[in-house]
């Protein structure tokens, strides 16, 4: 996609809700895909990254194969809670030109509920695009905020991930990309984006 901007958040969205995507244990990711609600084992005192990619997800957790990531997540969030967590947070690494200077971004990273980082987007080989994708890393109230009030459903996608991953490893890309996720551009603007675009 020659047109497609170095920054944009991609994702699977509704006019109330967007699709994120995590990868668990079993422990963790069964009880939530059958709840909708993560389990009490499910660390609230630690940073959850959440990704709007489903192909980055597929990229981090080896198409669900990686130990600790077997079971992979779509999380269905309100954009409401998504977009508060996008206004409320600090780019993950100091950027010249766009911090004052490392002194005050290490204080707003401190600060901020939520952390940015935007990686190299993936094709459905796992090879890394010129343009980036969206993680958004979860904390303290954010994080809480995101178990307990955003999270509208939770389904297992692991099945899916390994029946697209199947068709790849057999050289059938287009009935690979058939079954992907439609992601299409979010409709983030610069009073949401402005601050996390290095």
């Amino acid at each position: 996609m020659p047109d497609e901007p170095t920054y944009r958040i991609r994702a699977l969205h509704t006019e109330d809700t967007v699709t994120v995507y995590q990868a668990y244990r079993p422990e963790i990711g069964e009880p939530a895909a059958r709840t909708g609600r993560f389990p009490g084992a499910w660390k609230r005192d630690r940073m959850t990254w959440i990704k709007p990619s489903f192909l980055w997800m597929m990229y981090r957790c080896g198409w669900g194969a990686k130990e600790g990531q077997e079971t992979v997540l779509a999380v269905e969030i309100r954009r409401d809670g998504f977009e508060w967590a996008l206004r409320n947070a600090c780019l993950s690494h100091y950027q010249r030109g766009l911090h004052p200077d490392q002194a005050t971004w290490k204080r707003q990273l401190r600060q901020a509920p939520a952390r940015v980082q935007w990686d190299p987007e993936r094709d459905l080989h796992l090879a890394a695009l010129p343009y980036r994708s969206l993680q958004l890393g979860l904390a303290g109230e954010a994080a809480a905020r995101y178990a307990d009030e955003w999270t509208v459903a939770i389904s297992d996608v692991t099945p899916l991930a390994h029946e697209i991953h199947g068709h790849v490893r057999r050289g059938e890309v287009e009935a690979a990309a058939r079954l992907l996720p439609e992601e299409r551009a979010y409709p983030a603007g610069e009073e949401l984006l402005g601050h996390l675009m290095a």
